[in-house]
């Protein structure tokens, strides 16, 4: 099968468009035949050095946690799915590649008012965007400050903190506040003077996806730092006391987000699809930063 691979850390241009073994799916497991993969910051982290936990394979690698597509080989064993059904799910890498295989209870059915490009990026955003939420324990009383609202999880996490009841005040370059109106936030511009602009709101809780001044700006605002979640700050969380995303992923929770985008309770915005073949590319453009909504890779077999 073709799939884009790295044999060495580094930029953009060491991932590369390979052919490699297919994968058979084996027990409790299913392959899919992926139609679309999300692009994410964690994969550009993988490709430029880091090792997640519990990946022991050594070079090369296949980024890509999550995917959409049509399951074609089920496993001794697996359940809950038959081969031609059309999933979303999700994984540890391997997904930028014409088949994955993950266990069984990491996919959930596709709806059918869910386009491709949608599925194929939707997981990470909107499980992570959930399980913040959750750990935060956003609810009606809140004022919750989003940094990097127009993003991905960004998008995801105004949405769902609006259903919640909170008062959400999200931050974003100018060009996005209109975007954010839409989703039901309160846009605030980033740069200088950004502390100022927020603390009329008197947010009890921030979900930082920017890091650095957005973090900053957080722990200037919120006095309980347990109420202060990063998504990119990992490094200076422990030190800060402040929480970092630490819930288990489910099918049972990403079926439920998919039925919401369903029946038109939430929207996720795909901002730009490539082919396979340019990979490097999408790397390329998720690196310039605060761009609205996702990046996702198409795959023609």
């Amino acid at each position: 099968m073709r799939a884009a691979i790295f044999s060495e850390y580094g930029g953009p241009e060491v991932l590369r468009v390979s052919e490699v073994d297919t994968p058979r799916a084996g027990a409790g497991q299913v392959r899919v035949r992926v139609r679309a993969a999300g692009v994410q910051p964690y994969d550009l982290a993988v490709r430029a050095g880091w090792t997640p936990p519990g990946v022991t394979k050594p070079l090369p690698r296949i980024p890509g946690n999550e995917f959409a597509g049509v399951v074609d080989e089920v496993g001794a064993g697996a359940t809950g799915v038959a081969a031609g059904a059309e999933v979303l799910g999700f994984g540890q890498l391997q997904a930028y590649a014409e088949y994955v295989v993950v266990p069984d209870s990491h996919v959930t059915p596709k709806p059918a008012a869910m386009p491709w490009e949608v599925a194929g990026g939707f997981t990470a955003g909107a499980q992570t965007a959930s399980l913040a939420l959750e750990a935060l324990s956003v609810d009606s009383g809140d004022v919750l400050v989003v940094h990097g609202a127009a993003g991905a999880v960004g998008t995801m996490a105004v949405q769902l903190a609006v259903r919640a009841g909170a008062r959400v005040i999200g931050t974003a370059a100018p060009d996005n506040h209109d975007y954010l109106r839409e989703l039901g936030a309160t846009p605030v511009a980033y740069g200088d003077g950004l502390v100022e602009r927020l603390r009329p709101f008197a947010a009890t809780a921030a979900l930082d996806g920017a890091g650095g001044e957005a973090l900053d700006a957080s722990l200037a605002l919120v006095a309980d730092r347990r109420r202060i979640l990063t998504l990119v700050d990992h490094e200076r969380a422990a030190g800060l006391g402040v929480r970092v995303v630490e819930g288990v992923r489910s099918a049972q929770r990403l079926a439920g987000l998919a039925e919401l985008y369903a029946k038109g309770e939430l929207r996720f915005h795909v901002r730009h699809t490539y082919p396979l073949d340019r990979a490097a590319d999408a790397h390329r453009e998720l690196e310039t930063g605060h761009g609205r909504g996702k990046i996702v890779l198409l795959l023609d077999h």
